[in-house]
């Protein structure tokens, strides 16, 4: 099973769902792909039990024989200083790569193709924030919405579907990670970052290739599940989720103590050189 940008820490993240997932599941491999906890926006504030629980719960599948593969995103991207970092059966790594039935698949988070990410880590923080305002914003509008009986919308999925710089940047994100993948004779490549779940064929000059996106647990509620042969999305049945009446006001702690600081271009140089070895 692969599951990706679950942002903890935050208060869009959907913790006790993913608990539930979780416990219906038992996975021989479990790949963790990056933005599991949320560094950029964490604050001693807010870490609720169930936050908690879902790291004790991971842990304890680890304890309990389950391979678990720790994927560092660009949200987490201070634990990339522990790669290779192993604690039984769980290890912390930067990319992945794991021979299903005789192919080779290719897991990285796919912040490595964010040019915004590289170049201007202000503006990815900021967007960071404006998004977490905008699911604040989405809750508050479903809830309305519901009372006067009607169905629950995603805002920020009509902007990205919407705006036709979204929409170009996700398909060049996918058809970059492919081209990349392709060149290394992969038949997978498994990516998170851009929170859009999908698995399609991707055409390029060189070839056709599996592109897989886990998307995330803070709106799409999906993970990635590899059975019999076959892979699949999976989403959580969200008509399951409860909208609080209450929207709670975010406050941001100043997390860039317990951060460390990278030089992104020296990072993204590194970052290159190390897929390309």
């Amino acid at each position: 099973m692969v599951v990706s940008d679950i942002h903890l820490g935050t208060y869009a993240c959907h913790a006790k769902e993913l608990l539930k997932y979780l416990k219906g599941i038992n996975p021989k491999i479990l790949v963790l792909n990056g933005d599991i906890i949320d560094i950029w926006q964490f604050s001693k504030r807010y870490w609720p039990k169930p936050h908690m629980k879902v790291i004790k719960y991971i842990i304890g599948m680890a304890a309990n024989g389950t391979k678990t593969y720790y994927i560092t995103g660009n949200h987490d991207e201070m634990l990339r200083k522990f790669e290779g970092f192993k604690l039984g059966s769980l290890e912390i790594v930067n990319k992945l790569v794991l021979e299903l039935d005789g192919k080779k698949a290719w897991f990285f988070h796919g912040d490595v193709f964010d040019v915004v990410m590289q170049n201007t880590k202000w503006l990815a923080k900021a967007g960071a924030i404006g998004y977490d305002l905008l699911i604040h914003v989405n809750t508050f509008v479903n809830y309305i919405r519901g009372t006067f009986g009607r169905g629950k919308v995603s805002l920020s999925k009509k902007i990205k579907d919407n705006v036709k710089s979204a929409v170009k940047y996700i398909n060049n994100f996918e058809e970059s990670a492919a081209r990349m993948a392709l060149s290394k004779g992969y038949s997978y490549v498994i990516c998170g970052h851009i929170h859009h779940a999908e698995i399609r064929q991707v055409a390029t000059s060189s070839g056709d290739i599996t592109y897989m996106n886990s998307g995330d647990w803070v709106e799409c509620l999906t993970a990635l599940e590899y059975h019999k042969n076959k892979w699949s999305v999976y989403h959580y049945p969200t008509e399951k989720i409860i909208t609080k009446k209450k929207i709670v006001e975010k406050e941001l702690d100043d997390f860039e103590e317990a951060m460390v600081e990278f030089n992104n271009k020296e990072l993204f140089k590194k970052m290159l050189k190390e897929f390309n070895e």
